[in-house]
């Protein structure tokens, strides 16, 4: 990691780091399985995988400009 020595001294992190911290202690409290569940979940979340749904977004609002 590279952190200057002012971050250093005053105990900060940065958003990455405190990202990484949280997620191996997330990793150490609920497992491998915990992540396989979530991720099932997010991947179905409204019936639709995310990129089918932006994709329909993006046609919806291409058909919202023609009205125009």
């Amino acid at each position: 990691m590279n952190v200057n020595k002012s971050e250093e001294e005053k105990g900060e992190m940065t958003v990455e780091e405190a990202g990484q911290k949280g997620g191996e202690i997330t990793s150490r409290k609920y497992g491998h399985d915990f992540y396989e569940e979530i991720g099932h979940k997010g991947g179905m979340a409204g019936g639709k995988k995310g990129g089918q749904r932006v994709k329909e977004l993006i046609e919806e609002g291409k058909e919202f400009e023609q009205k125009k």
